[in-house]
């Protein structure tokens, strides 16, 4: 997690992620003050209950705003492999850094010689955002895209191949001013857990590709659990599941995701899974991500 010294809202990625906004009357020295706060809550929370959370502080050159999502740009892999994604904002390409990786070894981590690099990409105009764009089971082998400006099919192709993913591929959509406009990430509209998924099917407008995406889920055994729209801008789809002390899962969102939640669907997830969520109500305002977005998952093998 990358803690943040310079968080506003930024205006390269509010053309197309329609989640963001401006917070009128506040300067920017108190929008990045509210962020740290919420951040620095997030982080004991983790770590309350046993979740290894590994803090890197951001620097204040070069400007990245939105140093806070670091799981757009970064992935880590059972087999010691990292990835690099291309990104759709040029000051969000600053955000690689190539010391979190020599952290992450004096953290007793192993990582493969070669990294495996798909920013050239950027070059073209074609973008893969991370574990934003794509939203794995690990488990199964299964990889799921909402392509978007920001997802590239052809990119994401490549990505499954390299990785042996299965992938699979479907447009969402979330209404913005009476229209029906592309969803920027895959991960806002659903979460895949050990047990279970949580999606809004109502973002796939197409009712092939929605039975198609749902059915996958159900030949892995998951048990779906529905958003609304609604739920879902209240980043009730941003979520991930964690371990803590003991082996025990948690399944990880902000206090605004579930505050949405209704009675039957938080009874739905507790019988899978204990749910810890946390305010983030400034980053999920002016950054338009919210608690899984804060978090890149550490896969990768003990040295």
């Amino acid at each position: 997690m990358i803690r943040p010294v310079a968080f506003r809202m930024n205006e390269q990625t509010a053309v197309n992620n329609y989640y963001q906004k401006v917070l009128d009357g506040l300067s920017p020295m108190t929008v990045n003050a509210k962020a740290q706060q919420e951040f620095d809550d997030f982080v004991i929370k983790l770590r309350k209950v046993g979740v290894n959370v590994i803090v890197v502080d951001d620097t204040e050159n070069p400007d990245t705003p939105d140093s806070i999502f670091p799981n757009n740009w970064i992935s880590f892999h059972e087999n010691g492999d990292v990835v690099l994604y291309p990104m759709f904002a040029e000051n969000r390409r600053l955000e690689r850094r190539d010391d979190i990786l020599d952290i992450l070894e004096t953290n007793g981590f192993h990582i493969n010689d070669e990294i495996m690099d798909y920013t050239v990409a950027e070059e073209d105009g074609f973008y893969l955002e991370g574990t934003g764009s794509i939203v794995l089971d690990r488990e199964n082998s299964k990889a799921y895209c909402a392509l978007s400006p920001r997802a590239d099919e052809e990119l994401f192709i490549e990505f499954c191949e390299d990785f042996e993913f299965s992938p699979v591929i479907f447009e969402a959509f979330q209404t913005v001013n009476n229209e029906r406009k592309l969803i920027y990430h895959t991960n806002v509209m659903m979460c895949i857990g050990d047990s279970f998924a949580v999606i809004c099917a109502d973002c796939i407008d197409d009712k092939k590709e929605r039975k198609m995406v749902l059915d996958s889920l159900k030949a892995d055994g998951k048990e779906i659990i529905l958003i609304t729209e609604d739920q879902m801008n209240n980043f009730a789809g941003n979520m991930l599941e964690v371990l803590g002390d003991n082996e025990r899962r948690y399944l990880i969102m902000s206090q605004s995701a579930h505050q949405s939640l209704t009675k039957k669907q938080v009874a739905q997830l507790e019988e899978h899974i204990t749910i810890l969520s946390a305010n983030l109500d400034t980053i999920e305002a002016c950054g338009g991500g919210s608690a899984r977005c804060m978090m890149a998952e550490i896969f990768l093998p003990k040295a």
